[in-house]
């Protein structure tokens, strides 16, 4: 039987988490950019900050700065105590499935980086069709993924494959710009970026509920 959550989404903090005022809540999310420069030593820091919230279950995935979980991926894990990391998998809460994945279209060279097309697809092809709530870091094609030249960034790829499982929610960060929510063919789709184009803290983190 699902139970009603409350969950509360941020993303792109960039080692800023501790100036936010983080709602109360069932399920605190974290979509990826937790640190400036992916280091060990920047998510020990988060892990203690983590261990703060009042949130009974807190889920977490990589974003293209956090390096530390693709280059130091058992290391991380260990000092990630406080959470539960997705990479490409999914954990159920009390009846909802949520699924995780750090993938992105390339640019320039970062983590989690993939080429757009076949390379992506492979890893949005491990979503399974159940997914409620599902957490990526880089946002879909043509939702909440437009930068201030007015370019849509998201992946095509993954927006086929949204539109095809249907989650519930769809969970992003990566585009600052992109910062907000909206509803499309029933689906609600939040891009939690905390942070502006410019890395200061201006926005708010995002409350939703799964029925």
């Amino acid at each position: 039987m699902n139970t009603k959550l409350q969950c509360v989404a941020i993303s792109d903090t960039h080692g800023m988490y501790s100036n936010l005022e983080i709602p109360d809540g069932d399920v605190l999310i974290h979509a990826g950019d937790i640190t400036r420069h992916g280091k060990l030593s920047e998510l020990k820091d988060f892990n203690e900050w983590l261990g703060e919230q009042p949130h009974q279950h807190k889920i977490i995935i990589a974003g293209n700065h956090d390096w530390c979980f693709e280059r130091q991926k058992e290391a991380s894990l260990n000092i990630l105590t406080n959470a539960v990391y997705l990479e490409d998998q999914s954990i159920t809460i009390a009846g909802h499935k949520f699924y995780g994945s750090p993938w992105q279209p390339r640019f320039q060279n970062w983590a989690f980086n993939l080429t757009r097309g076949k390379e992506i697809q492979k890893k949005w092809d491990l979503i399974s069709n159940d997914v409620d709530v599902l957490i990526t870091h880089g946002p879909a094609f043509g939702l909440l993924d437009k930068i201030d030249s007015g370019e849509n960034t998201g992946c095509e790829n993954l927006l086929t494959k949204i539109e095809e499982i249907k989650p519930k929610v769809h969970i992003c960060g990566h585009i600052h710009e992109g910062y907000g929510e909206v509803i499309c063919k029933g689906i609600k789709f939040i891009n939690a970026s905390v942070t502006d184009e410019r890395y200061k803290l201006t926005n708010a983190p995002i409350v939703f509920t799964v029925d």
